[in-house]
């Protein structure tokens, strides 16, 4: 047997029923005084008693029979089974692995942190029994090192390699969905159904959060510096070519270059600019 199969077992209610009997049978055997009578009728009372199982909703019951798998109980309720038989529960909820972040490298080798929460539940329990050692262990160390594998494929961002389209920061939806698939593939030999799984923490270690901190404000600042030069260069073309179409004054080209350097440093300066009032001409 090497997948799983369900069990159907006896109503407990009517096992119960036949425990009474069994009782009944016991009493009568001690007002006879039957001494083969009362031990058989008390063996099985006891057996019977150890043959009652609950099963709760969402709940499985694995049974095994002197080392045989016979099946599992997944039909919650109240019931009764072979006394003899060894039974392991296994909830078939839906749970949650949200784990630590751990210190990996990128695909150019950056250290990063990264974590991942993952949402999972026993599909085939037999598998979750007997075809690994601690399914739930299992479950934990499979998920990292299959985020381990996906943070080894991408670079942390595309601030060395502007080409990159994909990164483990800005990949959203596409990488999560590479991440669920490769948790799946691993924990499918485990009868575990992998409902969900996405990266929830990513961020630079420790020992260069602040250096690339710094590249980013530095990429940042010359960005803002590059649009800011380019508004600059628009605007002053357009007050020389209103100047020059509206006749208001007649400029040459050292005018004009004095005229251009002024406004871009009034224009591009990270402070307000001083007004100086000149009395004179032009030239003094």
């Amino acid at each position: 047997m090497t997948q799983e199969k369900n069990y159907h077992p006896l109503s407990g209610y009517l096992a119960l029923l036949i425990e009474l009997i069994i009782v009944l049978a016991t009493v009568f055997s001690f007002v006879i005084m039957n001494p083969l009578f009362i031990t058989v009728s008390a063996l099985m009372f006891v057996l019977g008693i150890i043959g009652f199982t609950v099963v709760n909703p969402n709940e499985s019951n694995v049974l095994v029979l002197f080392g045989a798998y016979k099946g599992t109980i997944k039909k919650n309720g109240f019931f009764w089974v072979n006394p003899f038989f060894v039974r392991k529960k296994i909830s078939l909820r839906a749970r949650n692995f949200d784990s630590q972040p751990s210190k990996v490298n990128d695909k150019i080798g950056n250290p990063i942190m990264i974590g991942l929460v993952l949402v999972w539940k026993v599909n085939d329990t037999f598998k979750a029994v007997f075809e690994v050692d601690q399914y739930e262990h299992f479950v934990v160390v499979q998920s990292e090192a299959a985020l381990r594998k996906l943070a080894g494929t991408y670079p942390y961002d595309n601030f060395e390699d502007h080409d990159v389209v994909i990164t483990l920061r800005s990949g959203g939806e596409e990488v999560n969905h590479e991440l669920e698939e490769e948790i799946r593939e691993r924990l499918q030999m485990a009868g575990i159904q992998v409902i969900e799984a996405r990266i929830n923490y990513i961020a630079y270690a420790s020992e260069i959060a602040q250096a690339m901190l710094k590249r980013q404000q530095a990429s940042a600042i010359v960005a803002a510096r590059f649009k800011i030069v380019e508004g600059a260069v628009s605007m002053v073309e357009m007050a020389l070519d209103d100047l020059s179409k509206k006749e208001i004054i007649d400029l040459d080209e050292d005018k004009k270059a004095a005229m251009v350097s002024n406004l871009m440093v009034v224009l591009c300066s990270d402070r307000d600019a001083t007004p100086i009032i000149n009395t004179g001409t032009l030239h003094q």
